[in-house]
């Protein structure tokens, strides 16, 4: 866990507590760890860290479409903001395959939210998903779907929600899960993909894309 950006930069004492006080709980592949509209009452809920496997935070429209808006690796945490506000859960979660998270009971993330450097730690933790929150309304409205598709290939390079100060070569996600995660259909995010392929940017393979050449995404990103 403390290869985790965020984790990594707790003082020790305080990842020693966040450890010592979480329990493991096992999901199973598409089993949900918690609904969006959850009610998380006083005293109750976890903020969760994820040991392995992958989750997906998603919302599912009425007719049944759905729209990924992240997919957590090993190492990230999440689940703070209905315990901070006191509100339902703001998306569903969902497990990718076999997963396993470390459920931070409240009453201890309470305990810890006194502590300066945890708090300070969740607070950066919340700006730098507003930020990222931000640049994808700013994508989706000023940027082109091919701008659009780079900047999440980019971002995705990095964990998504990890914030990796290197990006990875290689993704590992479907293109089915990146449309859904752009809100564009298949074949237009296929276009897009079969463009980058042939300019030498990306290789596609099954259940993943590989990044050959970032400079020329990114410049594509800009666009």
């Amino acid at each position: 866990m403390s290869a985790n950006p965020w984790f990594g930069a707790l003082p020790a004492a305080d990842r020693k507590a966040v450890l010592a006080a979480c329990e493991r709980q096992r999901l199973r592949p598409g089993e949900m760890l918690f609904r969006q509209g959850d009610a998380v009452p006083a005293g109750t809920g976890a903020f969760y860290g994820l040991v392995e496997g992958r989750i997906k935070a998603s919302s599912l429209r009425e007719d049944g479409k759905e729209a990924i808006l992240v997919v957590l690796e090993p190492g990230n945490w999440f689940g703070e903001i209905s315990l901070i506000d006191g509100e339902p859960r703001t998306h569903d979660a969902t497990a990718l395959g076999d997963a396993e998270v470390m459920a931070l009971p409240r009453a201890a993330f309470d305990a810890l939210m006194k502590r300066p450097a945890f708090s300070h730690a969740v607070c950066r933790m919340l700006a730098a998903r507003v930020r990222s929150l931000y640049g994808m309304v700013e994508d989706a409205t000023l940027r082109s779907t091919r701008a659009r598709v780079a900047r999440r290939l980019l971002l995705l390079a990095r964990g998504d929600a990890t914030f990796a100060r290197y990006a990875r070569p290689v993704v590992p996600v479907s293109q089915e899960s990146l449309a859904m995660m752009l809100g564009i259909t298949r074949q237009t995010l296929s276009k897009e993909l079969k463009g980058f392929a042939q300019e030498g940017a990306v290789r596609l393979g099954y259940g993943q894309i590989e990044i050959t050449d970032v400079p020329a995404l990114e410049s594509s990103s800009r666009a």
